[in-house]
């Protein structure tokens, strides 16, 4: 029986079980039979977590690309392997063959091989969401280079941070981006980044949207005259199961971002297996996921896992509210979607339109929708599930993150009974432990701790790219031998998992232990409240106290405040108890939040805190300006 795809519940426990008994045996089964290796490995693992040292495959040779395209072209070469959606839904949507995929990454590898990029290069890609992004990543992982990929909303101080500190010696941009009736202009950001950064000897520039640029002598190429030059054949360089496949930054509570080096073999491995889980992929669907390629889940879920499975996956250039809010559902409707994968944030922000936008388009291809980024609320899972999902479609809440390379635990479609804001049951193959603050594994479930990893699994990061004692002193040093994911989790009675924030988003108020999660999903049900995010700050006589900034919707704009704030309070005390009541509210217009959609709780702590001598890393913000909006008008 194969490991690859779980079918039903009995058959999940059955893998899971057999994955925790015999790990290697488990892991060594799927690799063996689900990709085309060059060599086989010598063994399966080998690790050492105190020191924060892990290798899977070892001595593996594989290339990713191969996998990702050349292995299916006899089978599916004809097949669609991307649907391009533009920005603008009058421009056409284009269908590109897992053919014509081969042929565009095996011009682009040449062009980059011809342009003196070698195995172990970094190259810097920052594009829009186009067609050329995945052919860009997918040409470095085909040659050995080191992608970097930075999202095209970054500022010029945040992509040269990122470019200096893993020394790209390219960037591949573009002359700009559409981002709904906006226009970004990318090729002046990067050659305002490049004053900084000496390593970058090359500059590819894609036309997009036909913006004037400056062309730098000696530096600058347009691109599409040297694809027109490089033939359709590219043979892939044959990689070490542990060679560096990319660095992905994500941001530190403290100092600069950190760059997360994810390597081959293991990457590969567990990202196909857990698209074809969690999303339930069968030959024929549609995938598609809203991320950016930008951020991890784009890497995992737009290109690799897809990819990797075969699959047709949609590539979005827009955003959800450009022209209307219909507009992700107008998507669905015209490309007959199978799985959908979107943020909470999204989620919630739809959730606060007119239900008519999603009802007027024909959902009923959907058979799976997902949410990543966050824990998504009650409220949010409810409209998600009644309006999207239409009750028949399940949803899978999936919990992971940059540094876990893929999904970790969530429901398993048709197989795992779902809980509204739980993620569920680790997949097979993965350990998760909840620790408590003397660093004792918690037994039994109706519990909360903080959640661990307690063996290794192929996707994770391997390091912080020049950084390996600042890797061990974040994930593997407060809970010697695991790998602490930095967010607390409670387990219920029958061992489902609820991530409950951040570790450090549970305050304890009076002796008690609160995750501001379950509190910000009471205040988030009041009529009047669009979005809320809680934190704590010190108090006299409770130890801490907390503070709650809260987004109202248009309905709860013209109230009076100080009504609104008892209703809340009592809304609170209904739902969790008196002892979760905030001692303060801040009505605000915006939260700090991520590119994807995470907000930035250290700094409203700080905030709360009346700290405002150094909020840290600031560069992945979406929308810095509202720092000082929130912190101006502290109450």
């Amino acid at each position: 029986m194969s490991y690859y795809q779980v079918k039903s519940l009995e058959q999940y426990f059955k893998h899971y079980n057999k994955s925790i008994r015999e790990p290697r045996k488990f892991w060594d089964k799927i690799a063996d039979e689900n990709f085309t290796w060059y060599q086989k490995w010598d063994k399966v693992v080998e690790f050492d977590m105190q020191e924060a040292d892990v290798k899977w495959f070892l001595n593996a040779k594989v290339n990713i690309v191969k996998n990702c395209i050349d292995r299916h072209l006899a089978k599916r070469g004809e097949k669609t392997a991307i649907i391009f959606e533009p920005n603008d839904p009058k421009e056409e949507a284009l269908h590109i063959t897992y053919n014509e995929l081969y042929d565009r990454v095996a011009k682009m590898a040449n062009v980059l091989r011809d342009q003196g990029i070698k195995k172990g290069d970094r190259v810097c890609i920052y594009l829009p969401m186009i067609p050329e992004l995945a052919i860009a990543v997918l040409a470095c992982a085909r040659i050995g280079a080191i992608h970097s990929v930075v999202f095209a909303g970054f500022s010029a101080s945040a992509v040269a941070a990122r470019i200096m500190d893993s020394q790209c010696k390219m960037v591949i941009t573009s002359d700009g981006g559409f981002r709904g009736n906006k226009t970004i202009d990318l090729k002046c950001i990067v050659d305002e980044a490049l004053e900084k950064c000496l390593s970058v000897k090359q500059v590819l520039v894609v036309k997009r949207t036909g913006t004037q640029v400056n062309m730098k002598e000696g530096r600058d190429q347009w691109l599409q005259p040297l694809l027109d030059d490089a033939v359709a054949n590219n043979v892939a360089e044959i990689m070490d199961a542990e060679d560096p496949l990319f660095i992905l930054y994500t941001s530190g509570s403290t100092g600069k971002p950190k760059g997360m080096l994810h390597t081959t073999a293991g990457y590969m491995v567990h990202t196909a297996y857990t698209f074809k889980n969690i999303f339930a992929y069968e030959e024929n669907d549609i995938f598609w996921c809203t991320a950016d390629i930008g951020w991890i889940t784009g890497h995992s879920y737009i290109l690799y896992g897809p990819l990797l499975n075969g699959a047709t996956t949609v590539i979005f250039e827009g955003v959800p509210s450009y022209p209307d809010f219909g507009r992700f559902w107008e998507v669905i409707d015209k490309h007959k979607v199978t799985q959908f994968y979107t943020a909470p944030t999204a989620i919630r922000s739809l959730a606060k339109e007119n239900w008519e936008w999603v009802d007027k388009n024909d959902l009923s291809s959907l058979k799976v929708i997902g949410s990543v980024g966050e824990p998504i609320n009650e409220e949010a899972w409810h409209w998600y599930n009644d309006h999207v999902g239409k009750k028949r479609a399940p949803i899978v809440d999936t919990w992971w993150q940059t540094e876990t390379g893929g999904i970790m635990i969530s429901p398993i479609p048709f197989v795992t009974p779902t809980k509204p804001t739980y993620a569920t049951l680790p997949l097979p193959g993965i350990q998760p432990v909840l620790m408590d603050e003397k660093r004792n594994e918690i037994e039994g479930n109706q519990v909360v701790g903080s959640l661990c990893i307690k063996f290794p699994w192929p996707g994770m990061a391997r390091t912080i790219w020049g950084d390996h004692q600042r890797f061990k002193e974040t994930y593997f040093s407060t809970f010697p031998g695991k790998y602490f994911t930095g967010d607390g989790a409670l387990r219920d009675e029958v061992g489902y998992y609820r991530i409950t924030g951040r570790v450090d988003d549970v305050v304890i108020v009076s002796g008690h232990n609160l995750g501001t999660a379950p509190i910000e999903d009471a205040i988030n049900e009041h009529p009047a409240v669009a979005e809320s995010a809680i934190v704590g700050y010190p108090h006299d006589i409770k130890g801490n106290a907390l503070y709650g900034f809260i987004i109202l919707k248009e309905t709860g704009e013209g109230r009076d405040r100080d009504n609104l704030s008892r209703e809340i309070n009592e809304h609170i005390s209904s739902h969790i108890g008196p002892i979760a009541k905030l001692d303060k509210i801040q009505f605000v217009s915006g939260l700090p939040k991520t590119r994807s959609g995470k907000i930035m709780r250290r700094i409203l702590r700080k905030i709360a805190e009346g700290d405002f001598s150094n909020f840290g890393d600031t560069s992945t913000l979406l929308n810095p300006e509202i720092i000082d909006e929130i912190k101006d008008e502290r109450v």
